[in-house]
């Protein structure tokens, strides 16, 4: 009953605000729409190479103590095509697939972005439909622009748990002003079980709240606060997270950035997973931390645009409270750009993974990957 009419009261809102706009005099009703609705089409390839530097253990990061296994591969990561529908000046279809997906069970993948955006001015917009609702630093952009080889650790898991990555419900987001203060926030109502679900697995929903205070726009400084709280079968579970970004010129074609984010939340799909767990679902918990500082060399050549070169930190414990096992990851890297917006891009970088404790003939095994990473946007 909570979870509906908490759902009810979102919606709600919605519509008065619908109602509202509906009474104030709005000169693009009077306009043709004659230009709508119009079609943007965007692409990205990202294949890699990948090497495995590390007596006995696999390209997937798996420890084999005998036997024959795999220490390199090619992959295809993406092949991703993208449409946006414009069928207003305020509203927005936009649909994303990665057809790299298809070599895998399908059922669950390939879909990533089908939503529904509607846009009333900069303070609201509501997106309706599978998204990646807000929930730190990495859900801010895509993947062919990170400042890494791929998306942190913390990420992948807050994911499996149905706070980050894609999924299916309903947002509200835009930017306030607090005085001077630039805030940008986004409140958000989602299954939590991932996308491309039939429905979801149980009644509860997940609430998520993001709030971003815009400190200094010209040094990209900017202050997140994430909070959110689940009712799954098992409980209750939450999760929170702060991060922080910055970019600092130090020269005319010198750009230092940084990032940091941590997370911390009950890990429930490790709960449900356990045969027989011998403690409640709070006591399952994760948290997460990672720095990724970044130089940037503007090169603006015609055939080369900037080199980068960054070294992501990353310590995520999956279940710091009953058995802590943190795993380490260092992840230096070189790339190079060649068209403006990382639209061709080559990355070299080597991922380290350190655990406290490691198991043989498990992928929780130290690792090191030398990895080439190139990349199209289209």
């Amino acid at each position: 009953m909570k979870n509906k009419l908490s759902i009810s009261l979102l919606l709600l809102c919605s519509l008065n605000f619908s109602r509202i706009y509906a009474q104030m005099p709005d000169t693009t009703q009077r306009k043709s729409f004659e230009n709508y609705p119009t079609f943007k089409f965007k692409g990205l390839f990202q294949g890699r190479y990948t090497t495995s530097l590390s007596n006995r253990v696999d390209v997937s990061g798996t420890h084999h103590q005998e036997g024959k296994f795999t220490d390199n591969s090619f992959s295809i990561k993406y092949m991703r095509v993208q449409v946006q529908a414009a069928i207003s000046k305020r509203t927005e279809v936009v649909a994303l697939v990665n057809l790299a997906d298809f070599k895998n069970d399908p059922k669950t993948r390939v879909l990533e972005n089908a939503y529904l955006k509607y846009t009333f001015n900069p303070k609201l917009a509501i997106t309706v439909g599978q998204f990646r609702p807000w929930f730190g630093i990495e859900e801010t952009y895509p993947v062919d622009i990170i400042k890494s080889l791929d998306w942190s650790n913390q990420y992948s898991e807050f994911g499996k748990n149905g706070w980050t990555s894609f999924q299916i419900g309903v947002s509200a987001g835009g930017t306030l002003k607090v005085g001077t203060l630039p805030l940008q926030y986004a409140l958000s109502v989602v299954n939590g079980n991932g996308k491309n679900q039939i429905s979801d697995n149980n009644s509860g929903k997940h609430y998520i709240a993001r709030t971003v205070a815009v400190l200094s726009r010209k040094y990209g400084v900017n202050l997140g606060l994430n909070g959110g709280i689940g009712e799954i079968n098992p409980g209750t579970v939450y999760a929170w997270g702060l991060d922080a970004t910055g970019k600092i010129p130090l020269s005319e074609k010198w750009l230092f950035d940084i990032q940091i984010e941590g997370k911390q939340g009950i890990n429930h799909v490790l709960y449900t997973a356990t045969e027989n767990p011998p403690t409640g679902l709070n006591s399952y918990r994760m948290r997460g931390i990672y720095i990724l500082p970044n130089f940037r060399y503007e090169i603006k050549h015609k055939n080369l645009s900037s080199i980068e070169a960054s070294c992501r930190y990353e310590y995520f414990d999956p279940n710091f409270h009953l058995a802590s096992n943190p795993r380490q990851t260092i992840t230096p890297m070189i790339g190079l750009e060649f068209l403006k917006d990382y639209g061709a891009r080559i990355q070299l970088g080597v991922q380290m993974d350190r655990y406290k404790h490691q198991f043989i003939n498990t992928s929780t095994y130290n690792g090191n990957f030398l990895i080439l990473q190139v990349q199209s946007r289209l």
